[in-house]
């Protein structure tokens, strides 16, 4: 059973929307600091966004800030990313993320990744 299950992506136009969500099992990742990287075709995988164990703070990147929006629910062990006003250059694979501590940090390995899930935005 995979600990990170990522569902929501799919084909979208430039200027629509997506939600993603993960949905974790097997254990509760409820004190985790969980978030979403990202690995376009030909790139480096980048780091998306982070949102802290009980969702009272978040990280974005520059390039996602003001469009995208990171949510959890514990009760539902689920994290989700509202996508909006997507552009060609968010087309990626997106992968959920679980790090054993409060407040994710960048800068350390994650303990958990997903399998991702294909967002493809056309122009």
């Amino acid at each position: 059973q995979e600990p990170l299950v990522e569902s929501g992506g799919g084909l979208v136009q430039a200027g629509g929307s997506l939600r993603l969500s993960c949905a974790a099992s097997g254990r509760t990742f409820s004190s985790y600091g969980m978030g979403w990287f990202r690995q376009a075709p030909g790139k480096e995988r980048e780091f998306v966004v982070a949102i802290s164990w009980n969702g009272g703070s978040t990280l974005y990147a520059d390039s996602v800030k003001g469009r995208f929006t990171i949510s959890r629910d514990n009760a539902k062990n689920t994290v989700y990313l509202q996508m909006n006003s997507l552009k060609p250059e968010d087309t990626a694979v997106y992968y959920c993320v679980a790090q054993r501590r409060a407040t994710l940090s960048i800068y350390d390995g994650m303990h958990y990744w997903g399998k991702g899930t294909l967002v493809t935005v056309s122009s």
